[in-house]
């Protein structure tokens, strides 16, 4: 607990040595004594641990509280600072009704526009950032358990932070009054703790899609749910049926990119498999095989974990996606055999439709979705330590994503040897062997060996000149056999050599 305190400002570290923050919500802050500190140039100064609250930031509490109204910077940027970590955006809530708050912002020479006035919000925009500054409000019933159906403005912080979702995020701050904190966040920072804000049925009913947020915030925070919350999120998991696939996709790309490797489909599988439905015949569908020891969703999970062993916790988002999809065609595609075992015969073909189905269906962006299907159609594909086969891989790649083969390559080989090693132990050395095409993948690229017709010391023009023929289906047919040739290392990808050998070619194709 020391440790994570240190990272706190003196105002907490104090008040925890007191006791104080056990018996009030409201911390005075040390940065300041009086009241005076409520200046632009004092909150330019003012930090919440290491994080400096921003000009932009400042000059907005300032416009509030010189037109007679209270201000707080509530939400992520709060708790991020409290954790010690870069904090994002920042959130000013205010008992400012918006159309004042507009008022006296552009008074005080800050561009603001109007990006939810419905809900009390504008934005106030000073050298290109933005801060929502949002009066303080309840909301209304959430009729389709995704949107309000209405809000209702109320004149209190503490009205306002308590419809928000979980207590981490129900803080707020103000560089004089310190830290305002009626729902236990951090105690709940200190205990790594997810914690719904009061009932997390009703926090869930509310909005279907607050169960994979808890998931999101402790993937990311490496926090675990609070037991009540848990129960909720695995009972009420069936309500993201009401959420917008959109909306989905974007919270499991936060997750993905959490770098847990497969924490959240092993211990949220409730929530992973609302998200995607795809996902649940996985579990406990036995493989059958010699080679797996695990079900297939096991194995998922396992694959999952070395993905983030072999890139150091940093593996690309397609990657990941990759290591979540990569045998979902599995439990469609088994075929038992005479003896009993099991086979997967075009499990990366189907699993590449299936990926690519889901991917479109959480609308996320093309060229992921583009790069995730392609790992996933050859993740499983043969490759010898040869210069054919490893190059015959590279132009497998780049008819799927065009340009990208040198760079997905690699991720192939990550994908091949975490796959190996989610795999019986008796079939783990595989792995090692993926070392070997890596590092002939490298050579054959530095080397800028041919694996695409456009690699080729000869164009096509150059054989219409040699042959002296017209144009027409037949040209590219010789430059698609000289690529083959070429790749095979039985002639040289030198323009003399070309030259002949698809004059040859030519001739033998008219005859």
């Amino acid at each position: 607990m020391a440790a994570f305190v240190m990272r706190f400002p003196s105002f907490v570290n104090g008040a925890l040595r007191r006791g104080a923050l056990a018996m009030t919500p409201w911390r005075r802050g040390a940065l300041c004594d009086t009241w005076a500190m409520a200046t632009e140039n004092a909150y330019r100064e003012a930090r919440l641990g290491s994080a400096r609250l921003s000009e932009a930031a400042g000059r907005v509490l300032t416009a509030l509280e010189a037109a007679g109204f209270e201000a707080w910077i509530v939400g992520g940027w709060v708790r991020d600072a409290l954790l010690g970590a870069w904090p994002g955006d920042v959130d000013v809530a205010t008992s400012a009704p918006w159309q004042e708050s507009e008022a006296a912002l552009v008074a005080a020479g800050l561009r603001v526009r109007e990006t939810g006035a419905a809900h009390g919000t504008v934005t106030a925009i000073l050298h290109h950032e933005g801060v929502e500054t949002t009066t303080y409000r309840v909301d209304g019933p959430y009729a389709d358990g995704r949107h309000p159906s209405c809000v209702a403005f109320v004149g209190s912080v503490e009205l306002d932070l308590a419809r928000r979702d979980f207590t981490v995020n129900a803080m707020a701050w103000h560089p004089a009054r310190g830290l305002f904190d009626p729902f236990g966040g951090l105690a709940d920072l200190e205990a790594r703790l997810i914690r719904a804000v009061g009932d997390p049925g009703e926090r869930f009913e509310e909005d279907g899609l607050r169960v994979l947020r808890a998931v999101r915030f402790a993937a990311r925070l490496g926090f675990e749910i609070e037991g009540g919350t848990q129960d909720a999120v695995r009972e009420l998991a069936p309500l993201l049926a009401r959420v917008s696939s959109e909306r989905i996709g974007t919270e499991l790309r936060g997750i993905l990119m959490a770098g847990r490797g497969g924490w959240p489909l092993r211990e949220e599988r409730e929530a992973m498999f609302a998200a995607i439905p795809e996902l649940a015949p996985m579990e406990g569908f036995a493989q059958h095989s010699r080679y797996h020891s695990m079900d297939v969703l096991s194995h998922v999970c396992r694959v999952m974990d070395y993905v983030e062993v072999y890139t150091g916790g940093v593996a690309s988002e397609e990657l990941r996606w990759c290591a979540l999809l990569h045998d979902i065609g599995k439990p469609f595609t088994l075929q038992i055999d005479e003896a009993g075992q099991g086979h997967f015969y075009g499990h990366p073909a189907k699993g590449m439709e299936m990926a690519d189905a889901i991917m479109r269906r959480l609308a996320l962006p093309h060229a992921l979705r583009e790069r995730t299907v392609a790992l996933v159609r050859l993740h499983d594909r043969p490759v010898q330590p040869t210069r054919a086969s490893v190059l015959s891989i590279l132009a497998d790649l780049d008819e799927l994503c065009p340009g990208e083969a040198p760079r997905l390559v690699r991720e192939l080989m990550v994908i091949k040897r975490a796959d190996a090693m989610a795999k019986a132990p008796a079939y783990r050395d595989y792995a090692l062997e993926v070392d070997e095409l890596d590092a002939m993948a490298c050579r054959l690229l530095a080397a800028g060996e041919p694996y695409r017709v456009r690699d080729l010391e000869i164009s096509g023009t150059d054989l219409l000149e040699r042959t002296g023929r017209k144009a027409g289906p037949w040209l590219g047919e010789v430059l698609r056999r000289l690529l083959r040739e070429a790749m095979a290392g039985a002639i040289p990808n030198e323009r003399g050599a070309l030259g002949r050998r698809g004059a040859a070619i030519a001739r033998d194709l008219m005859a």
